[in-house]
């Protein structure tokens, strides 16, 4: 996901939703405020992409649906509302039906970037954890290939999954290659003299 990037004055839910409708930039909300989203790389793009079809192509014809990006995901309690936008999330409650935003999802996605990885390890993954529907949430780097999945169970455990691994969703009973997840991604090149460093470790 990308980053907020500007707080503007207060609005009230149904005042930020139908201006989100005309809006030309997407934005978050956090109990009456407004924070504009900033762009995203290539690699970002590319992975959330990559998700999504993976994801719509091992659920088809079950009743659970993928969204991208521009769906936001509800967090209401008695406290607060807020409103994100997951850069890929998973719905399978029929009656979850809202043209713009889902209340229960199951499954929820982000894409790290150094802008954005405190708050969605933070802030974020405290606020989804509120859902009673949600079951797996899921962290994905764009640096290196890296997924971690926090998933509910008695309380919320934690796996790491890299290199040639497969990304276990326990909740859609579905594995997912990693190289799937960063097909056509092109990682950074490693810093001068890495490769020196890493045979003196030896």
């Amino acid at each position: 996901m990308s980053c907020p990037a500007e707080k503007f004055y207060f609005l009230s839910p149904s005042d930020y939703l139908e201006g989100e409708k005309y809006s030309d930039l997407r934005h978050e909300y956090e109990d009456g405020q407004v924070y504009a989203m900033a762009g995203e790389s290539r690699a970002h793009n590319t992975i959330a992409g990559n998700f999504y079809m993976v994801l719509r192509a091992a659920l088809r014809g079950s009743p659970c649906r993928v969204y991208m990006e521009n769906v936001k995901t509800r967090i209401k309690t008695l406290k607060a509302e807020r409103y994100f936008y997951p850069d890929v999330q998973v719905v399978c409650a029929g009656n979850d039906r809202d043209a713009y935003f889902a209340n229960q999802p199951k499954v929820i996605v982000e894409v790290l970037s150094d802008s954005t990885e405190r708050r969605d390890r933070a802030d974020k993954l405290f606020a989804y954890r509120t859902l009673p529907s949600l079951e797996e949430y899921v962290l994905v780097a764009q640096d290196s290939r890296r997924v971690e999945v926090f998933r509910r169970a008695r309380q919320w455990d934690w796996e790491l999954y890299e290199d040639g691994a497969e990304i276990r969703l326990d909740s859609l009973n579905l594995n997912i290659p990693l190289a799937t997840v960063y097909e056509d991604v092109e990682f950074p090149p490693p810093p001068p003299y890495q490769h020196l460093l890493a045979s003196n470790s030896g």
